[in-house]
């Protein structure tokens, strides 16, 4: 067995502690220690984004950061976008538009879509494709998750 290390996250505004293997993955860490489980593992590989969360305010794929490197930064998970019982604008233009179908990659698309709109608060369609594409869909096509992307950020 290996060492096992203290690591201290503030994840959706809470702080928590565990101790980790080494190899332990951010995502692993929030599904397995925190029982946060809308961040996804889709892929194994880093290339579907289904485990996209924000670390200090950007996105990243948790399957490809280790638990022991956010020790003392701040996550946030879909899980920690709504306010109570209210969504975050841009979950409910998800569900507006219907910018999903099965649902698996959501959270992550939606993670990203937040960080994108902040890196450029009034996307085209091709900023919205292109920026992601690091997400993947094997449902809906892309049209209406680039819907709901546009129709957030014209309504913030």
């Amino acid at each position: 067995m290996s060492q096992m290390i203290k690591v201290a996250i503030t994840v959706n505004g809470q702080h928590t502690t565990a101790m980790v293997e080494p190899r332990t993955l951010l995502v692993q860490y929030l599904r397995d220690n925190l029982n946060l489980t809308a961040t996804n593992v889709g892929c194994d590989t880093s290339s579907c984004g289904a485990c996209t969360v924000h670390l200090n305010g950007e996105a990243v794929k948790s399957c490809t950061i280790l638990a022991v490197q956010a020790d003392g930064e701040n996550v946030t998970t879909v899980e920690g976008l709504a306010n109570g019982n209210e969504m975050h604008p841009m979950q409910q233009a998800f569900m507006a538009n219907h910018g999903l179908q099965c649902g698996y990659c959501t959270p992550g698309m939606v993670m990203a879509a937040i960080s994108l709109v902040k890196d450029i608060p009034n996307p085209t369609e091709e900023d919205v494709r292109i920026g992601l594409e690091g997400n993947l869909c094997r449902c809906t096509g892309y049209h209406n998750i680039v819907q709901s992307v546009l129709a957030y950020a014209e309504g913030k």
